[in-house]
């Protein structure tokens, strides 16, 4: 068994203690004065576990992006995570039981962020590092589709060799992920004519009839088939019954598998007309996140990373999954990348968000792992 994974496994309880620190240091996306408060725990258990300060990218609406970097080696490994979460302060709580730690964001994706310092200090300890530069990149928007951090992400990530997300595993299986939907969210805009329902509804121009015949046409965009989805997650019109509504509002997902599926859907999406005379359809939106296609680069990193991890005893598999991260960004790129690498536990984005306490050191050793690569030394 690797050095890694036996200091990890000695240290499992300050390893759990950091990452209750940072489940604690609660951080809804949209909150900026939490989120940047819980930048501020993540930078001190750097510094106290890697002994680096982070390189702050200051934003003036969301919370403030992080980077570290570690090592001065030839080989630069990119590790991905962000820390904001979609719960409010207070809205789920922190509990240990039954061997697993129940909070906000614990398993997406806190545990995973500090699984990944843990692995980086143990490459330090046993003296794995020197061939290796390793890379944080750690930004506050993810579960907004990272709005402001697009840019930023792709900046830090040049240069990298490969990039390792520390996304939590696929549920129950713990498998990598190897490809990833991308995804589009759009919002149709619909402008009618109001009148009389009872004296002279002729005169008006129905927004919610309209969205109906808007509904029916962005449906039959989807291809289901080859992974093309689309949902109607938002329609809402109108205002008082004896009222025919001159206004109507839809908002759209897209997730698609291939680029070129993304382009077609978001021009027609875009291309929107109305079907009844008079009304207006107004579209804005686009594509938020590039798929994270099977690409060869990613495909021989999860090889050489399937071939590292047999010194842990573990057969990595992988799977396609429909939600992205912001490693869509980093494969676009032609970087190599790699997701699914963070915490095991079931429930993201639902109450009972969980990891399994017992899995973290193994899967703080499995990154380990794979940045000392398929050469590294044998257990």
């Amino acid at each position: 068994m690797s050095s890694a994974y036996d200091y990890l496994q000695q240290n499992a309880a300050l390893i759990l203690g950091d990452i209750k620190r940072l489940v604690q240091a609660q951080s809804p996306s949209l909150n900026k004065e939490a989120t940047d408060l819980c930048g501020e725990v993540l930078q001190s258990i750097v510094a106290e576990r890697l002994g680096v300060a982070a390189e702050v990218c200051h934003q003036e609406i969301l919370g403030n992006h992080l980077s570290f970097n570690v090592g001065n080696g030839p080989l630069l490994t990119s590790i991905l995570g962000h820390f904001d979460t979609v719960w409010d302060i207070d809205e789920i709580p922190m509990i240990e039981k039954d061997g697993k730690l129940y909070g906000p964001g614990v398993l997406d994706m806190k545990a995973g962020l500090v699984q990944s310092i843990w692995a980086v200090r143990a490459l330090q300890q046993t003296g794995g590092l020197a061939a290796h530069s390793i890379r944080f990149i750690c930004p506050s928007d993810e579960e907004l589709s990272s709005p402001s951090s697009r840019q930023w992400i792709e900046q830090q990530a040049s240069g990298s060799s490969r990039v390792l997300v520390a996304e939590p595993a696929v549920a129950e299986t713990y498998e990598a992920k190897i490809a990833r939907k991308g995804s589009g969210r759009f919002e149709v805009h619909i402008t009618g004519r109001a009148a009389h329902a009872g004296n002279n509804p002729e005169e008006g121009i129905s927004a919610v009839l309209e969205m109906a015949h808007q509904i029916l046409y962005l449906q039959s965009l989807g291809a289901p088939e080859i992974g093309t989805t689309i949902n109607i997650g938002v329609a809402k019109g109108g205002g008082k019954l004896n009222v025919v509504a001159d206004h109507a509002q839809l908002g759209v997902d897209l997730r698609v598998t291939n680029l070129a599926e993304g382009l077609r859907v978001e021009a027609a999406i875009k291309a929107c007309v109305p079907h009844l005379a008079g009304a207006k359809v107004e579209v804005t939106g686009g594509m938020t996140r590039p798929p994270m296609e099977q690409t060869p680069q990613n495909l021989a990193l999860f090889k050489q990373a399937q071939q590292a991890v047999k010194r842990l005893g573990i057969d990595l598999k992988g799977k396609s999954v429909g939600g992205g991260s912001d490693g869509n960004f980093t494969s676009a790129l032609g970087i190599a990348t790699l997701d699914g690498l963070g915490a095991t536990g079931l429930g993201i984005h639902a109450r009972h968000e969980h990891i399994i306490i017992a899995d973290i050191p193994l899967r703080a050793a499995l990154i380990a792992e794979i940045i000392l690569g398929e050469d590294g030394p044998q257990g």
